[in-house]
């Protein structure tokens, strides 16, 4: 409980403190660490034919784990696909590394692709405090 109070209070200070600076300018981007893929078995696509390539797509998989290119794995809550968090740069380079799965390959599953990179608002929490007035 007292985490969840601590996070709390750090968002309202972040925003509190940064409402003039996003009046001035937008920040900039943060630098992209991962890319998060989320993958969609697609409509109409058969079981049997997805289990057909399932061997292939786990060693491939495990493969891409153990290279350290997928960092975590998830299971979708809706039993429609997973999420992979990737140790990409961009999503050209996450595409590239994940066409080459069975699935995709096939045609049975896509990827949607989110870049992701480090909370920048923090930086605000270790900046030197403005001059006095």
């Amino acid at each position: 409980m007292q985490t969840k109070i601590f996070f709390h209070s750090l968002v309202l200070l972040m925003v509190a403190t940064t409402l003039p600076a996003f009046a001035q300018a937008p920040p900039p981007p943060p630098k992209v660490t991962h890319v998060l893929a989320t993958l969609t078995v697609k409509e109409g696509v058969q079981r049997d034919a997805i289990m057909k390539v399932m061997p292939g797509e786990v060693r491939s998989t495990v493969q891409l784990y153990l290279d350290g290119r997928i960092q975590q794995w998830y299971a979708r809550g809706d039993g429609k696909g997973v999420v992979f968090l990737l140790d990409c740069k961009s999503v050209d380079e996450a595409n590239a590394l994940l066409e080459t799965l069975p699935l995709i390959k096939e045609n049975f599953a896509s990827f949607e692709y989110m870049t992701l990179g480090p909370l920048t608002p923090l930086r605000l929490l270790i900046a030197p405090p403005p001059p006095a007035q």
